[in-house]
C-alpha cells in the first residue's frame, strides 16, 4: 500500500523550504529570500506518531505569472497537488493576507483535498498571535500559526495532517496479484509497452513527451496469471523547456513505485542512460522494489553488431552501479521483440524478492565466508559475525548478530551479500541487512 502523499504548496518566499526542512529534517531544500529559487518538487519520507508519508516541497505558485520559470513551477504545484492526498497551504503572517493567497487558495479548492493552512513566521505568538486570525478570511477552516524556522507550531501542524490521511485499503492488502509499475522519462515508449503487452491501444500514446496525464492500472492475463501494469505519468507538455518537464513526472513515479512490488525502468536505446534515469532507479532502489530494467527502440538503433547488446550492458552496469542485481532486457514495443519475456523476468524476481532462506543454511554460508576473507579489526578488535537470521521478504530482510557495529564495514557488508546471492541468487531484488550488536561475555576478546 503507497504511503499517503503530502504536499507544501502556496506563494513563493513564505517559507515552504524551510517547512520542508524542519518537518523532514534534512536540508534537501534551498533556502534563499529570492521568491522562486525552489524550481523542482522535492520529496522525503517522513514520520508522525508512527504514520509515515512522502513529503513533497513545491515551487512556489504565482496566479498570474507571465515569467516562464514562475509559469513552470505554477504547472509543478499543480501536478503536486492533484497527486497529494493532504495539502499544507502555506501563508505568510509578516506579510499579511494577500490577493494571490485567494487565488492559490480558489486552486486548492477546486482539488477537493484535504487543505491544512498554516500560517507561518510567527516568531512570537505574544506579538503576532492575534494576526494569525486574518487567515480565516481565506474560509479554509482554523489556521494554524507556526514558525518554520523555529520549529514552533510543528507538532500541531502534523496532528492536523496526520488526521486526513486515508485509511488502509484493504483491497490493496488483498490483491496478491503482482504490480508492476513502468517507469521512465517521458517519450520513453512506457505506455506503448503496455499496449503491445495488451495488444490493444488502452493508453493514449503520442509522439509529444508527457502525454499521459494520470498513473493507469492496466490488468493484463498471462499463461493463466494476472498482472497489474501501472503506467506512470509523464505530464502534459506546455514548455519548451525540456529538463523541466522531465522532472515533472518524479512524484507520480513515486507514487506508483510505492504501490508496486515490481519496477520496470524503461530507457531509450536511441538516447542512452540519462542522469533523470538513474534518479528514478534509485526511488525504486531506496524503496526496496525488484528491479528490471527495460532497453527499448532497440530496433531504431542504427550501426548495430553483435557487440552491441554486450557494450550497452556494460554502460548501464556503470551507471547503475548502485543495483548491480537489476534485470537488464532488450525490447521493441513496436515490433514487440522480446516483450514476451518480460513475464518470465517478472516472474523470477518475484520469486526472487519472496524467497526464504532457511537460518540454518544462511549460517553455514556466513561461517564460510568468514573463514574464506577475515572480517576486518581495529586497534586489536576483530569484527565477529554471530548469527544472521531472514526476517521479511520485500526485499529479502536479514539480521546479523555482531560484536560491534562500527567494524561491520560496508566494503564486508557487500561482500557478505555477493555470498548470499551466489548461493540463493536473489537476482532482480535488493537485500537489507540489520546489524545488531551482542557483547561477548566476561569480557573475552
Amino acid at each position: 500500500m503507497s504511503k499517503p502523499i503530502v504536499a507544501i504548496v502556496g506563494r513563493p518566499n513564505v517559507g515552504k523550504s524551510t517547512l520542508f526542512n524542519a518537518l523532514s529534517g534534512t536540508k534537501l531544500s534551498i533556502v534563499e529570500d529570492t521568491p522562486g529559487v525552489t524550481r523542482d518538487r522535492i520529496y522525503a519520507e517522513c514520520e508522525w506518531l508512527g504514520r509515515g508519508f512522502t513529503l513533497i516541497d513545491t515551487g512556489g505558485i504565482e496566479p498570474e505569472s507571465t515569467d516562464v520559470i514562475l509559469r513552470q513551477m505554477r504547472e509543478q504545484a499543480e501536478i503536486a497537488v492533484n497527486t497529494a492526498d493532504v495539502i499544507v497551504f502555506l501563508v505568510d503572517v509578516r506579510q499579511g493576507l494577500v490577493e494571490d493567497d485567494y487565488d492559490v487558495a480558489t486552486m486548492l479548492r477546486k482539488s477537493k483535498k484535504p487543505i491544512v493552512l498554516a500560517v507561518n513566521k510567527v516568531d512570537s505568538f505574544k506579538k503576532q498571535g492575534n494576526d494569525v486570525y486574518e487567515f480565516y478570511n481565506l474560509g479554509l477552516g482554523d489556521p494554524i500559526g507556526i514558525s518554520a524556522e523555529g520549529r514552533q507550531g510543528i507538532g500541531e501542524l502534523l496532528d492536523a495532517v496526520v488526521e486526513h490521511f486515508p485509511e488502509g485499503d484493504s483491497r490493496d492488502e488483498e490483491d496478491d496479484r503482482t504490480k508492476v509499475a513502468i517507469v521512465g522519462r517521458p517519450n520513453v515508449g512506457k505506455s506503448s509497452i503496455i499496449n503491445k503487452l495488451l495488444g490493444e491501444n488502452r493508453v493514449i500514446v503520442s509522439d509529444i513527451a508527457g502525454t499521459t496525464r494520470d498513473a493507469i492500472d492496466t490488468v493484463i492475463k498471462h499463461n493463466g496469471e494476472e498482472y497489474v501494469f501501472i503506467d506512470t505519468a509523464g505530464l502534459r507538455r506546455k514548455s519548451k523547456i525540456k529538463e523541466n518537464i522531465e522532472r515533472y513526472s518524479i512524484i507520480r513515479t513515486v507514487a506508483a513505485v510505492d504501490r508496486a512490488n515490481i519496477v520496470v525502468i524503461v530507457i531509450d536505446a536511441t538516447e542512452g542512460v540519462s542522469e533523470q534515469d538513474t534518479k528514478i532507479a534509485g526511488i525504486a532502489h531506496e524503496r526496496g522494489k525488484g528491479c528490471i530494467i527495460a532497453v527499448n527502440k532497440w530496433d531504431a538503433l542504427k550501426e548495430k553488431n553483435d557487440k552491441s547488446i554486450y557494450e550497452f550492458t556494460d554502460r548501464i552496469r556503470q551507471k547503475f552501479a548502485f543495483m548491480p542485481y537489476a534485470e537488464i532486457l532488450f525490447v521493441s514495443a513496436v515490433t514487440g521483440q522480446r516483450l514476451v519475456k518480460l513475464y518470465d523476468l517478472i516472474d523470477k524476481v518475484r520469486a526472487n524478492q519472496t524467497m526464504r532462506a532457511a537460518t540454518g543454511v544462511l549460517n553455514e554460508i556466513m561461517s564460510e565466508a568468514c573463514a574464506m576473507k577475515q572480517p576486518p579489526s581495529d586497534k586489536g578488535v576483530r569484527l565477529k559475525l554471530y548469527y544472521i537470521t531472514q526476517v521479511s521478504v520485500e526485499p529479502p530482510t536479514f539480521v546479523i548478530f555482531v560484536n560491534y557495529k562500527e567494524l561491520f564495514h560496508f566494503s564486508y557488508q557487500r561482500y557478505i551479500e555477493n555470498r548470499l546471492r551466489d548461493a540463493f541468487g536473489f537476482s532482480g531484488t535488493p537485500i537489507r541487512f540489520i546489524i545488531r550488536e551482542r557483547k561477548e561475555k566476561d569480557g573475552a576478546q
